[in-house]
């Protein structure tokens, strides 16, 4: 078989080879993507090597780390409102309730503006699916990781409609929905849904990364001894992984 030295990143689906990721640049500066080479990714000496599971093991926030949220301007747009004006309208507590499960998405219409007024529940159901997009070049490192059998698992303060994102954007492909805080109850940065998160996975939070836009919910994974990354942009999440010893 003839060795392949570099290669654009295959589709989902193609047989996953070994590799190290390397970033090069298109003319436009903004713009990453990823070759593939044969060689092995180099963990670093901080993960155990005498084991079958492939360390470490990635926990990945949702909005605005993987996927772009419309709550700060399609949502603000759909209702006529600013965003500040949104917030002063909403009640305060009612989306946190519908993200931990406390209540489902018809109470949620129901009490979801402090005046009482009615609220288009399918209408908002359909801005926020048309607004779910991948941050930019994110897709083709989650491509990379996978190929290269990374497990990955959401880690997400997010209601049901996860399922929205996932039927638009696919994501289970590459990582699993693992840890929603509908289903758990529970919210970051509380610090019982990341002990959670280490007790289903059995794992020592030194084996795990977890990135996240929120500086609050990276310093409490830190805190329980989870290795924390702040997710700034996907450039800058390539070199923070690098420096923990995957190779990108």
């Amino acid at each position: 078989m003839k060795t392949i030295g570099k290669m654009v990143l295959p589709s989902v689906g193609v047989q996953s080879t070994p590799f190290s990721i390397h970033k090069t640049h298109t003319t436009r500066p903004t713009t990453t993507t990823y070759s593939l080479s044969n060689s092995t990714i180099n963990m670093s000496s901080s993960f155990p090597k005498n084991t079958n599971r492939k360390l470490p093991i990635l926990l990945f926030d949702i909005m605005d780390t993987i996927v772009r949220d419309p709550f700060y301007k399609d949502i603000p747009s759909f209702f006529g409102m600013s965003f500040n004006e949104l917030i002063d309208s909403k009640h305060p507590t009612a989306w946190f309730q519908f993200e931990k499960g406390l209540i489902d998405e018809m109470e949620l219409a129901r009490i979801f503006f402090k005046d009482g007024r009615d609220l288009d529940l399918e209408g908002l159901k359909t801005c926020l699916r048309n607004g779910y997009s991948y941050i930019e070049g994110i897709e083709q490192l989650l491509l990379a990781l996978k190929e290269n059998n990374f497990e990955m698992h959401a880690f997400t303060n997010y209601p049901i409609w996860y399922q929205l994102v996932e039927d638009k954007l696919k994501l289970s492909k590459y990582l699993s929905w693992t840890f929603c805080s509908c289903a758990h109850g529970k919210r970051k940065p509380d610090t019982g849904f990341y002990i959670d998160a280490l007790k289903h996975l059995k794992v020592d939070p030194a084996y795990c990364i977890f990135i996240d836009d929120r500086p609050k919910n990276v310093e409490v994974a830190t805190e329980v001894g989870i290795k924390g990354v702040h997710f700034k942009n996907v450039d800058l999440l390539c070199e923070e992984l690098s420096l923990m010893g995957i190779d990108i």
